[in-house]
């Protein structure tokens, strides 16, 4: 007795935010105050409590119980007691692991109160204990399934998931999973956005932050809670940092969620899902920069504007904004150096980027000064800016007639169509549904059923598939208006313009195609077709405008 009362105890608690959220278990302190008193009960010596607060049973990465398990492999203590198995753990293999081989085989005792378990016994619990461990697992399956849908479900009603609100914004006090616009950062966010809408690059971005003395967001974060950024960082805005900002949807006013998910309940390593499976809401909160901005953003973003410096000279404006008209390759950038009356001259040319690499074969030169080419899309500029500064109604109507291919009046009929759909349907449900009771309780006869019912199912079928149709052709053309507005807002502000910048073609073209020049009488000609951002080739609008007027 004397023996056995000199025995050493470790007493384990765990409790995971698992546990908390779905009430499964007593606090940390309950668990360590009954386990004590039961350790003081049998006379033994209470060498330490060792407690994981938040950590989840699936595994065995967890700081206290390794340290127990030290503890026990080095003989400081021979006596392990926990409140019940599922607190120890709730992976049965690795749990059937530990308490039948290697405690035994270390000299180890192991106590669930909870379960009546006690590996120094031969009782029926002890033979239970291999189920109990199994059902522990299933508890932790189900509740990692009730976890996952509840996060989709505060995903798809557009909520914020995350622990820390992004830079610009803070959590509503009202509702946490709500966002609303923090008036001290979001000047941080909108001139970053501005940098970047000017063509300039993350890293330049990040060093102009850092000379102004900006505080990164992480440590902002911290200093609001009173305490230093406990993270191993140089405290410094980086080009990653920036570009993060710059990607994140969250200031035009969406929620993005969903964009990975750990591999398993057991396993959480994160796995990145593809776009398309990501859970988009528009429109969930205040956005922090207009949409205008946010496009520009996202095109330079394309690969098609990575510039390349060079000492000698500046790079191209029209880098990555001009392609071939024959065969759609992006045009190559190339500079002369030409000696006349001793004076040397720098040209630049723009060719054919298929011919430049696989000669005659692939296509032809489309060769053309970069002087002449700025000057050309100059003159399509100011020739769009004035047709709109004379008669922005009629443009826009064009506009919209060729992008749409519908006119104002076909789309009143649209929507009028889609309200009788979207009415009818519902109806026709309704009288699919009150002919079945009324055949089942032979009122109606089967023949007058079966014609009855094959139309309506007809009328369900093409009400199920005209819905659709009428509601894209009715966004397609509210996109149209939205886009031609916005358009119409940038090129009007350019009818005196003298000269283009790269800021001025990000905010107006989406790109520019070039073709072959042609001689004619002596003279070269060279096609050129200027797409606009939101509405594309215009050409055709502005020539509709004047054949009218």
């Amino acid at each position: 007795m004397g023996l056995e009362q000199n025995r050493n105890a470790g007493i384990y608690c765990r409790l995971s935010n698992d546990d908390e959220r779905f009430g499964e278990s007593v606090s940390i302190e309950n668990q360590k105050q009954l386990l004590q008193k039961y350790v003081a009960e049998q006379g033994w010596n209470e060498v330490e409590v060792y407690c994981d607060d938040g950590y989840s049973g699936v595994n065995f990465d967890r700081p206290a119980v390794k340290r127990m398990l030290e503890d026990a492999k080095a003989g400081r203590i021979d006596i392990i007691v926990v409140k019940d198995l599922s607190r120890f753990g709730r992976n049965y293999i690795e749990v059937g692991q530990y308490t039948d081989y290697l405690f035994p085989q270390i000299g180890c005792r192991f106590i669930a109160l909870g379960n009546g378990v006690d590996t120094s016994l031969q009782t029926a619990n002890n033979d239970m204990m291999g189920f109990l461990n199994l059902f522990n697992e299933f508890h932790s399956r189900d509740t990692s399934k009730k976890v996952r849908a509840v996060k989709k479900a505060y995903a798809e009603q557009g909520k914020y998931l995350a622990a820390i609100a992004p830079l610009g914004y803070k959590k509503n006090p009202q509702d946490k999973n709500r966002l609303v616009v923090d008036e001290e950062t979001a000047p941080i966010v909108r001139r970053i956005f501005t940098l970047r809408s000017t063509g300039m690059g993350y890293h330049q971005i990040a060093l102009a932050l850092n000379a102004e003395g900006v505080p990164i967001p992480l440590d902002i974060h911290y200093a609001r809670l009173g305490k230093p950024n406990p993270n191993r960082c140089n405290h410094a805005w980086s080009g990653s940092c920036v570009r993060q900002i710059i990607r994140n949807e969250v200031y035009i006013g969406n929620m993005v969620n969903g964009k990975s998910q750990t591999l398993s309940y057991k396993n959480k390593k994160l796995q990145h899902k593809p776009k398309e499976e990501w859970i988009r809401i528009e429109g969930t909160h205040e956005a922090i920069i207009t949409r205008e901005i946010w496009d520009l953003c996202v095109a330079l973003d394309k690969e098609r504007y990575i510039k390349h410096e060079c000492e000698e000279y500046q790079p191209s404006v029209l880098t990555g904004l001009v392609c071939c008209m024959d065969c759609g390759a992006k045009m190559h950038i190339r500079r002369n150096k030409q000696k006349k009356n001793g004076k040397t001259r720098l040209y630049t040319y723009i060719d054919c980027g298929s011919y430049r690499k696989s000669g005659i074969t692939s296509c032809t030169p489309h060769s053309i000064r970069e002087e002449a080419l700025l000057a050309l899309v100059l003159a399509d500029i100011r020739e769009k800016a004035v047709a709109v500064s004379l008669n922005e109604s009629e443009i826009a109507r064009q506009i919209i007639k060729l992008k749409t291919c519908e006119s104002d009046s076909r789309m009143a009929v649209f929507e009028k169509e889609l309200h009788t759909a979207l009415t009818r349907l519902p109806e026709v449900e309704r009288l699919m549904m009150n002919l079945y009771e009324d055949r089942i309780k032979g009122t109606v006869p089967e023949t007058v059923f079966a014609t009855l019912m094959k139309k309506y199912e007809n009328q369900q079928t093409e009400l199920t598939v005209q819905i659709p149709v009428l509601e894209d052709k009715i966004r397609k053309g509210r996109q149209g208006k939205d886009d031609t507005a916005l358009w119409i807002a940038h090129i009007k502000k350019y009818t005196s313009i003298e000269a283009v910048d790269e800021a001025i073609l990000i905010e107006l073209i989406e790109h520019i195609e070039v073709g072959e020049p042609q001689k004619i009488d002596g003279a070269a000609f060279c096609d050129i077709k200027v797409i606009y951002r939101y509405v594309g080739d215009v050409d055709e609008a502005v020539k509709a405008y004047k054949e009218a007027a």
